[in-house]
């Protein structure tokens, strides 16, 4: 038995090799971002040095084979996945016509160009223009990184990504089909379409039923990542085997998903950390493993077709991304933008040319100048993402500013949580969080009144607290736990919110005792008559993220409450991380009032309106209440300007029509406050 552990090279043992790829993963971007390169091209360029073109101290084993395929499949998920689903809707047309140039251009161009330059056939010279053509995203982290997924240029070039690698897949396929049997079969062609179509429908179908059951089922989030992760594979194998590329599917996985991860939740968070900390990091050094520097030295021929390639490629895409920045009048930054994300080649590009090179259409300088070609094209994609990313977050953040300045805001909401049950103490933080503003930084308040020593109450209240208090941590929001002893809870609701300048006061909808209980509850009817704060009363039987559409109704001159602004930026916040659609039940006037301040405030939500013109109304509008959605209720203290006497019997009505329906009553501030968001 020797003492010493020798190491041998390239590394065979797990933690060696482990052990190195997470030192590089920690040590790259602290040292890039020193001189200025983005990160993405310091682990690319840490896979060639340790890679076996290198220094061999690494050999492109399983390992980076199969991490290497989720790191890309990931990056995929997460462009559709942290997609707005209405900035999706409002750009996807933009986003087609975007694809078909950026597909066109480079195909043309790679065609004429190939046979000028290398006097290839007709079928060479197709095959290497859907390498130029097709692109991966593979800057999309600097994008996300920099908070800019739903801008305009960055949607446009997503959208765009899919047209593309189709479009490439077909024209790969035709030629590949075209070698093989001497002509191209068009029967070949539209089975691929009718399974394309076949597996759309049904995919999408399995994904958001069971999606939908599993998250009414199972709250625990580690399961819920599990879940996520086992549909995004299962997508993904299922568009290889009927012939797409796996990233197709990786992607409509992520738009399928989207709806049921809000941006403000733990799930994201640990989908962001996942990705970003393992899985990206370790698709980026395997891609720069397989680059292999030295063929540039071994004949002028294979530097000849790598310069080429990248001079055509990248000349190509950057007329595609100029003449749609003009089309759709996008500035410098936009453009530029686009170009980055639309010029980076990985997966579509290594496909093409290892199936070319297999089916003997590519030469082997051919196959060398493709992986120098797609070197080169990472490290132009991440510098002009970065440049442009960073000028684009600048001018958006000018922009708000001013806006900001102009219209005066007050300041953000400071919100008390009051808990008591552990079943819906989870559910009515997540609900409180959902309806913030994406910039309020401040602490929430969870809070926990007890007026008497039960033993069991006082362990099941702090019970509520834990878990109320683990689902602000799990989105990284600060929290501060209270547990207070009062002489009533609507006291030491009250005194509370007083101590902590609250302006929102949360609390669950009281659980009728006996037939004779109200449907408020005594306790919930003093909260109203002691505080002017807005106050937010929940009834949910199923997680918010799983809700489709949200059910408002607005009873009639809601507009001249103190409180009204607040309230509609507050469902607006909801109905965004939802991306649900928000249907308002209101009167003419007072939906105007609704929808200048959802235009005005630059809310990108789909929004509705159904005029009602009595109480008549309302009753009709409510049967279309369905259990996936939740259904809210504007309410009004006796004696405020919109109270009206049919508000007397909804208590009643709620009762006997939608006792099994995810309910939300905002009572809005009273009397004086400015408008908080």
């Amino acid at each position: 038995m020797t003492l010493l552990y020798a190491l041998s090279y390239p590394l065979t043992g797990p933690i060696e090799i482990f052990l190195l790829v997470l030192l590089i993963i920690l040590i790259c971007p602290i040292l890039f971002r020193r001189i200025g390169i983005p990160h993405i091209v310091g682990l690319i360029i840490a896979g060639i040095i340790v890679g076996p073109y290198g220094f061999d101290i690494l050999s492109r084993d399983a390992s980076f084979e199969i991490f290497g395929e989720v790191g890309i499949l990931y990056i995929m998920f997460m462009a559709a996945v942290e997609i707005n689903m209405f900035h999706l809707q409002k750009n996807l047309g933009k986003g087609i016509v975007f694809g078909l140039i950026t597909f066109s251009i480079p195909t043309l161009l790679g065609i004429f160009g190939s046979r000028f330059a290398f006097g290839a056939s007709w079928a060479t010279c197709t095959l290497i223009s859907t390498m130029y053509a097709a692109h991966t995203l593979i800057s999309y982290p600097i994008v996300s990184r920099f908070g800019l997924q739903n801008s305009k240029p960055a949607v446009i070039a997503v959208c765009s990504t899919i047209v593309t690698v189709l479009l490439a897949l077909l024209v790969l396929a035709g030629v590949v089909d075209a070698s093989e049997s001497g002509g191209f079969r068009f029967e070949r062609f539209f089975r691929l379409v009718a399974l394309m179509s076949f597996y759309a429908v049904g995919m999408g179908f399995l994904i958001h039923y069971f999606t939908k059951y599993f998250f009414r089922k199972i709250s625990d989030q580690v399961v819920q990542f599990i879940y996520v992760l086992a549909m995004v594979f299962l997508s993904s194998l299922m568009a290889k085997i009927i012939g797409l590329e796996a990233i197709l599917g990786a992607f409509y996985a992520g738009l399928i998903l989207n709806r049921f991860i809000p941006d403000r939740s733990g799930l994201m968070g640990r989908i962001k950390f996942v990705g970003n900390a393992i899985f990206i990091p370790y698709f980026l050094i395997g891609v720069g493993m397989l680059i292999n520097v030295h063929v540039i030295f071994k004949s002028w021929n294979v530097g000849w077709v790598a310069l080429n390639m990248v001079v055509v490629a990248m000349v190509a895409k950057w007329l595609a991304a100029f003449i749609a920045s003009k089309i759709y009048g996008l500035k410098e930054n936009g453009r530029r933008l686009m170009f980055g994300l639309t010029s980076g080649k990985a997966a579509a590009t290594i496909a093409a040319a290892l199936i070319g090179f297999q089916h003997g259409i590519l030469t082997e300088d051919m196959l060398n100048g493709a992986v120098l070609m797609i070197l080169v094209s990472c490290v132009i994609a991440s510098i002009s993402t970065q440049t442009a990313a960073k000028g684009l977050r600048i001018e958006l953040t000018e922009a708000e500013f001013k806006k900001d300045t102009e219209t005066e805001p007050g300041e953000y909401a400071r919100q008390l949580v009051a808990v008591a049950n552990p079943v819906t103490a989870e559910n009515l933080m997540k609900l409180a969080l959902l309806m913030r503003h994406r910039n309020n930084k401040n602490p929430v308040t969870a809070l926990f009144v007890r007026n008497s020593d039960d033993a069991r109450r006082v362990q099941a209240g702090r019970n509520s607290l834990e878990i109320a208090v683990s689902a602000a941590q799990a989105v990284d929001i600060e929290v501060n736990d209270i547990e207070r002893y009062d002489i009533n809870v609507v006291a030491g609701l009250t005194n509370e919110a007083k101590q902590n300048q609250a302006t929102d006061i949360m609390i669950g909808l009281h659980r009728r005792s006996n037939i004779v209980d109200s449907f408020f509850g005594s306790m919930t009817e003093q909260l109203l008559n002691a505080s002017n704060k807005m106050i937010f009363i929940s009834r949910c039987f199923t997680p918010a993220n799983t809700m489709a559409r949200l059910i408002i109704l607005v009873p009639d001159k809601a507009e001249y409450e103190t409180g009204f602004q607040t309230w509609v930026e507050r469902i607006c916040n909801l109905a965004s991380q939802l991306a649900a659609k928000a249907i308002f039940l209101s009167y003419e006037t007072t939906s105007n009032f609704i929808r200048n301040i959802i235009i005005s405030e630059g809310y990108a939500i789909r929004h509705e309106y159904r005029n009602l013109n009595s109480w008549d109304d309302f009753i009709l509008n409510s049967q279309d209440i369905n259990e996936d959605d939740i259904f809210i209720i504007i309410g009004a203290r006796k004696g405020s300007v919109s109270h009206n006497s049919d508000l007397e019997g909804l208590p009643t009505y709620l009762q006997k029509n939608h006792a099994h329906n995810n309910l939300l009553l905002i009572y809005p501030e009273q009397f004086g406050g400015s408008s908080t968001f």
